[in-house]
């Protein structure tokens, strides 16, 4: 986040706060939930990504933005490398491919959907592609608060909780 500083007798200080860059890939009903419950915030710049264009819905959240790629996993390497990325799209074969780019670059957070069964798949697979423990850690899963439930509007509130908490975190750090 920027910070106010003292530059030549200048002060300067933002205006507003810098936009994180969030990735969505699924337009399914967990990811409508997640962008109809992040887009209002003003701290995220999303870009929701799925196979194709039909797969969105016809009135997206005001100001996201959505990046129909047949390929989703071709699509990560798009984003910027201080991009959240939260996966959960239709196919576990296709959430493995973004999770497996996802691991090759920098992200600051990759989060995907899941039960406990298909994390410990996810991270044998993971391991199989060649991803060290240390890195295939990088990924959490589940997403959301499982004690919200499984409703997808519990599992976006769940996440939106999380970012926020990890938000008021970085200011009390920023202003220790």
């Amino acid at each position: 986040l920027p910070v106010p500083v003292l530059r030549e007798d200048w002060m300067v200080e933002p205006v507003t706060r810098a936009r994180q860059p969030l990735w969505i890939y699924g337009a399914g009903h967990v990811g409508r939930a997640l962008t109809r419950v992040l887009a209002p915030l003003p701290d995220w710049e999303i870009t929701w990504v799925d196979t194709g264009p039909e797969r969105f819905p016809d009135a997206p959240p005001p100001g996201v933005r959505c990046l129909p790629a047949p390929d989703p996993a071709a699509a990560a390497r798009l984003a910027p490398a201080d991009a959240h990325h939260l996966v959960l799209t239709y196919s576990h074969a296709l959430d493995l491919e973004v999770c497996h780019e996802l691991l090759r670059r920098p992200a600051a957070s990759i989060g995907l959907i899941g039960s406990a069964t298909k994390w410990a798949r996810f991270r044998k697979r993971l391991a199989e592609l060649g991803h060290e423990p240390q890195g295939i850690e990088r990924i959490t899963c589940p997403i959301g608060d499982p004690a919200f439930g499984k409703h997808p509007q519990a599992i976006a509130i769940g996440v939106a909780a999380g970012y926020l908490q990890r938000q008021i975190g970085q200011l009390k750090a920023l202003r220790a």
